[in-house]
């Protein structure tokens, strides 16, 4: 069952899925730092396990130009002791399920290049790649 972390106890259960897509996070900020982005309409959704965070999805409903309407997932992760259990699964379905409510076009995302078991998995849930893309790092 798909649930939202908003309160700072249930942002802090989903750091130690988080930290294994971002090891940049820090523990001691993490909550101040989601709480940031949810300022500018990021969510927090995820999916338990025996009573444990198991996958983690940070997301935003955004509308733009190219897309119109549509859900943006800017990080999603499984805990790598609960991959092929079909959590993933149930955490994609639930946000396309989302999305839909909310009357979007898409669902999207950005995946590492190096991330060959994601892709699969993405191409598994009838996504397919749209487009490429760039950046510049500037510092």
């Amino acid at each position: 069952m798909l649930k939202f972390a908003e309160s700072d106890n249930e942002i802090e259960k989903c750091f130690d899925v988080m930290v294994q897509l971002r090891p940049n996070l820090d523990r001691q900020s993490f909550t101040s730092v989601i709480m940031e982005l949810m300022n500018d309409g990021y969510r927090l959704a995820y999916i338990e396990r025996d009573t444990e965070v198991a996958c983690v999805a940070g997301f935003k409903i955004q509308n733009n130009l190219f897309l119109g309407k549509h859900l943006y997932i800017e990080d999603l992760v499984t805990a790598e002791s609960t991959r092929s259990c079909g959590l993933g699964n149930d955490l994609m379905n639930s946000l396309k399920e989302l999305a839909r409510m909310e009357n979007c076009r898409v669902v999207d995302l950005d995946s590492g290049v190096q991330r060959h078991k994601a892709h699969k998995f993405y191409f598994n849930q009838n996504m397919e790649i749209s487009c490429y893309h760039f950046l510049e790092k500037i510092a």
